[in-house]
């Protein structure tokens, strides 16, 4: 959430930032509303202090013999006026609230504007694979050695979904247990969060309630807000850990990562490049997270950023590292470095990683503080967040990249280990 007081102080540059978003918002309306709001507060404080000052006066006029009904009938006034006054301001908080709340969050100052066509290439990675035979699909390799039933993961739940088989189950348990081992060894803390998440999860990771339809909602509750859905990724469980909580400032920055499946009501697509395991509606992911303080905030976003780099170049995958412009970074963020893996069959890049920082905006939805060690006030911290990795797009580009002449997928190095020493996938 963006601060209302920086709205108020700064609309036009607010309004200029969020435009290279493709948000295009007025503030006149905002900035009324507060206007009638700090005016109503200040009435209000000056009807308590004549309340205070008529009371003050009741015992001595009580002492004095003197009639008090009168005063007792203006005291009541005061108070019908007092409470109808805080109503109002309830009313006009909330409307405020509403409105900055389903605001995105504003672009780092060095994005530029724009969707994916204005994103830049930042580092390619590895060589691109040659072959000296036909190459062949993710889906076909799959199929033929086994690893993926696309037909009968269908069949269990419809479109969108696949069921692991074989070496096809030890393949992505093997990345997903490098991943993890990976995170270890960095120091990170694991976690298991639960699969099922409140609103109010969902609502900080900033969501909701503008993307309150694209989760699987559990309870049929007519008010959302006393639901549960599935959650669509880690981040959404990890950055509201903290949730509503002070941190002592010594303990930060915070290192997490999580395993999940992620369920998400993203429909695969009919072209050629959303086959197989590219897009769908459950997939596995490992999902790294920090809290840092605003000082912290930029190194925290770059050991990100390197660690996901890194995996893909252990992997021995081409990939390459692009920064978002500001209208393709996601609603929540600040800004977002894709790790985009080559996918030889499709001839394209496709997008493994996205690792992003929110800022504070996260932190200001959910009320997530540190306390400042040197004047002990608690600020906002920062969030950020990156994938460490998901699966889904990995394994095909994987299997496609490490295909052999005869249609079997050599094991990559890192991998061998968590698969029993085997080399070669073969049916």
């Amino acid at each position: 959430m963006i601060d209302i007081k920086l709205i108020i102080e700064k609309p036009d540059y607010v309004q200029a930032s969020l435009k290279k978003k493709g948000c295009d918002v007025d503030f006149s309306e905002l900035i009324s509303w507060d206007k009638e709001k700090r005016a109503l507060l200040q009435s209000i404080e000056a009807l308590k202090a004549e309340r205070n000052k008529v009371s003050a006066e009741i015992p001595k006029l009580k002492k004095q013999g003197l009639p008090v009904e009168n005063i007792f009938a203006e005291m009541r006034a005061i108070g019908d006026k007092i409470t109808d006054g805080d109503a109002k301001i309830n009313e006009i908080s909330e409307k405020i609230f509403n409105f900055v709340a389903c605001l995105p969050n504003m672009p780092d100052e060095d994005l530029v504007a724009g969707e994916k066509e204005a994103n830049e290439v930042v580092k390619v990675y590895g060589k691109m694979p040659e072959f000296s035979f036909p190459v062949q699909n993710h889906v076909d390799l799959c199929v033929k050695n086994g690893l993926i039933d696309y037909e009968r993961g269908v069949k269990l739940a419809g479109n969108g979904f696949w069921a692991y088989r074989g070496d096809g189950a030890r393949l992505e348990w093997a990345l997903l247990n490098f991943f993890i081992s990976e995170h270890l060894s960095d120091g990170y803390e694991f976690i298991l969060p639960p699969h099922q998440l409140s609103y109010n999860c969902g609502f900080g990771a900033g969501q909701f309630p503008k993307f309150s339809d694209e989760v699987y909602w559990l309870d049929v509750d007519e008010d959302r807000k006393k639901n549960r859905f599935m959650l669509p990724t880690a981040e959404t469980a990890l950055v509201n850990l903290y949730a509503g909580e002070i941190v002592e400032e010594d303990k930060l920055p915070f290192k997490f990562f999580a395993y999940t499946p992620c369920y998400r009501k993203e429909a695969g697509s009919a072209r050629s490049e959303e086959r197989g395991m590219i897009r769908g509606h459950q997939f596995n992911k490992v999902e790294m997270v920090q809290y840092t303080t605003p000082e912290q905030s930029d190194k925290a976003f770059e050991e990100l950023v390197n660690k996901a780099c890194s995996l893909m170049d252990k992997l021995g995958l081409h990939f390459r590292l692009s920064k978002l412009a500001a209208g393709d970074c996601s609603a929540s963020m600040a800004r977002t470095y894709d790790v985009e893996v080559w996918i030889p069959s499709m001839g394209i890049f496709k997008e493994v990683s996205s690792v992003s920082n929110a800022r504070d905006y996260q932190a200001r939805r959910n009320n997530t503080r540190y306390r400042n060690k040197e004047t002990g006030r608690p600020n906002y911290l920062h969030t950020l967040n990156g994938s460490g990795l998901a699966t889904s797009r990995v394994f095909p580009a994987l299997v496609e990249q490490y295909q052999n002449a005869d249609g079997s997928i050599t094991v990559p190095e890192v991998l061998r280990p968590f698969m029993g020493g085997q080399e070669i996938i073969k049916l």
